[in-house]
């Protein structure tokens, strides 16, 4: 018995020692290590690929709940140098030529710009101009320049397709709420005048908010401004001035679009030398008491001569425009003032559509209700556009001031960059 048990362990040992050394045989074979290195990697990726998800997640919610605007936000970087200058046919120029030209709006000199526009939360746009310009004061040969500084910050906020929303903090203009508030380089004449639009687009206003609504073919807008905080109003006052501007755009037929549009500013004083910081809006809510009869009398002897000069102001503008083929267009407007009953008015003919070559005549006016003084102008240009960034125009530009008349050749170079 003993023999027989003995037998059988050498038979199970031997058995055991063959199949330990096919596992160790198996063990060392190259095949089955990379096979079995490559499950073990294979198990390390998955278990990362699960903690990235999860990071990602985490990530994604914090941007949709935490995020900031600017996150995403592309800015787009334009720039444009602009050039004017003029060669008076004459002689002799004197203070009521200088004058003259300073009331037809023949701006000469290099105006360059600098706009940083970022889109943001998809719909809205939030631009900043840089301006520096070298151009003549009223007097001639008087050459003022000025460094680049900020000379407009906007937001438009898009509601949806009918509604849209603008706040202008700094360097607000009535142009910025207009309807077609995008003007290129083909869009701008020699002078003021030329460029299709009433001079009331063009004043300052100083920090505005407004909005547009948009109805099938009628386009309103509405905005609320304040300008001048800190103006010297008089010898014992500093003001500043609201103005309320409002527009009307309807479209009568395909490429004949009749604006109606109104400003009315009223200016602000306070009785005491007080110097506020931007962004400060005095509106009044608390009335300051009254004082003494001897410092109102001595308020009111002063501001006597003042009181014509803190008068409400308004001008109402009526501009149509109409697409006589496919290349020209004609357009013209006028413009009252309520304040001197000042009427100005411009018809223009332009072929500004033409990419490569393109004109315009221009025609204006302005009288003076109550002096009977009339002034005219007529303007013609020819427009070379050298690429998509480089405008040439060449023209010619006639005033008649008066007593004063001033032929001239008018040249402007645009440069986008």
């Amino acid at each position: 018995m003993e023999a027989v048990t003995s037998a059988v362990e050498k038979v199970k040992g031997f058995i055991d020692s063959l199949f330990h050394r096919r596992q160790n045989s198996y063990s060392r074979n190259p095949i089955e290590i990379l096979k079995r290195l490559q499950r073990e990697s294979l198990s390390e990726q998955m278990k990362q690929r699960d903690r990235l998800d999860k990071v990602e997640r985490l990530l994604s919610f914090y941007k949709l709940s935490k995020g900031s605007p600017f996150q995403e936000a592309s800015t787009h970087v334009r720039a444009e140098v602009d050039v004017l200058g003029a060669v008076l046919l004459m002689g002799d120029i004197d203070q009521q030529h200088a004058d003259a030209l300073d009331r037809a709006e023949v701006r000469t000199g290099i105006h360059t710009r600098f706009t940083f526009e970022t889109t943001m939360r998809q719909n809205d746009t939030l631009v900043a101009d840089f301006v520096a310009c070298q151009e003549g004061g009223k007097n001639v040969g008087n050459i003022s320049g000025r460094s680049l500084s900020l000379a407009k910050l906007s937001y438009v906020a898009n509601v949806g397709d009918w509604f849209y929303a603008i706040a202008v903090p700094v360097g607000a203009q009535c142009r910025d709420f207009d309807i077609a508030r995008n003007y290129s380089h083909k869009a701008k004449g020699l002078t003021t005048i030329s460029s299709l639009d009433p001079p009331l687009l063009s004043q300052h206003n100083g920090g505005a908010i407004g909005f547009t609504v948009r109805k099938s073919n009628v386009v309103a807008s509405l905005a609320q401004s304040v300008s001048g905080l800190g103006v010297q109003l008089g010898s014992d006052g500093i003001g500043h001035c609201l103005s309320t501007f409002g527009q009307v755009v309807c479209q009568l037929s395909r490429g004949v679009n009749l604006s109606l549009m109104g400003l009315h500013q009223v200016p602000k004083s306070l009785n005491h030398r007080v110097s506020l910081r931007p962004l400060t809006i005095p509106i009044g809510f608390l009335k300051q008491r009254k004082a003494s009869e001897n410092s109102v009398g001595a308020s009111a002897s002063s501001l006597g001569t003042n009181t014509q000069e803190i008068v409400s102001t308004g001008s109402i503008a009526l501009k149509l425009e109409t697409e006589l083929d496919e290349n020209a267009k004609v357009g013209g407007w006028f413009e009252m003032q309520n304040s001197n009953s000042n009427l100005r008015w411009a018809v223009t003919i332009s072929d500004i559509f033409n990419e490569d070559l393109g004109w315009g005549v221009t025609f204006s006016g302005m009288h003076d209700g109550s002096k009977g003084w009339n002034q005219y102008q007529l303007e013609s240009f020819l427009d070379l556009c050298l690429g998509k960034r480089f405008s040439l125009k060449l023209g010619t530009s006639y005033v008649a001031d008066g007593d004063a008349q001033i032929p001239a050749l008018m040249l402007r170079c645009i440069w986008s960059l």
